[in-house]
């Protein structure tokens, strides 16, 4: 197992939106997956999430990757109609995990999140969520792929409390969830943990307390939009 440095100077190369201190916590979650457990990404885009994933995990544990390659939801406002470099993305991707020396240990699913369920049997110790960020789907995502996610597993989900949909999906599903309990974030990558012993209520009421950092990233993006701001950073 490498560490986190040397993981990140492979993985930091690599296109993406996942920033240093995201990657870390996704490092130390699959870090600490059981030696024998499963780590579920979903959304790849061109590997920087999996490379941080599978140097990162137990040498006997297995990585699945979930990611179409389809041109859609690729990133901050490209959601559609990138079609002709859906295979760029796939072939980028798998270069990347080459390059880092990881791709034996990766099982890439090139297929929507919905349609994997069927393909991965079994439970999940660690599962990253940063698929399709429209309402729908990231529900569906969290709702259905976190149910498979085992006692004293974890769960991060991407975007949180800075995409609307994503956090529309959050408030429905995981707000008042007696299962899940809100561990905290790193800027957008929400950190939740199967804890039986942990309030739901005091779980909730720290989710609520992220609001007024959602409204803002929200505010932020309607003023990039906007050309208002024309040199700040898309919040993620």
């Amino acid at each position: 197992m490498r560490t986190f440095g040397a993981a990140w100077e492979l993985a930091g190369a690599v296109d993406g939106w996942l920033s240093v201190d995201q990657a870390e916590a996704l490092y130390e979650a699959a870090r600490t997956c059981p030696a024998n457990g499963r780590i579920v990404e979903i959304g790849s885009y061109r590997g920087r999430s999996t490379i941080v994933l599978a140097l990162a995990a137990p040498p006997n544990a297995e990585v699945i990757a979930i990611d179409p390659h389809a041109g859609t939801d690729r990133g901050p406002r490209e959601i559609a109609g990138f079609e002709e470099a859906a295979d760029e993305d796939h072939a980028r991707f798998t270069a990347n995990l080459d390059a880092a020396g990881v791709a034996t240990r990766v099982r890439h699913l090139r297929t929507f999140s919905t349609e994997a369920l069927a393909d991965v049997g079994g439970g999940i110790d660690v599962l990253f969520v940063d698929g399709a960020h429209r309402y729908r789907m990231a529900r569906t995502d969290i709702r259905d792929w976190g149910a498979r996610v085992a006692p004293g597993g974890v769960m991060l989900v991407h975007d949180a409390f800075s995409s609307v949909g994503v956090t529309r999906a959050i408030l429905r599903e995981l707000l008042w969830s007696r299962r899940f309990s809100y561990e905290g974030r790193v800027r957008s990558l929400a950190i939740y943990r199967i804890d039986p012993s942990a309030s739901w209520r005091g779980s909730a009421m720290r989710q609520l307390a992220q609001l007024p950092w959602f409204a803002k990233n929200l505010l932020v993006k309607i003023l990039i939009s906007a050309r208002v701001l024309r040199r700040a950073e898309w919040p993620y």
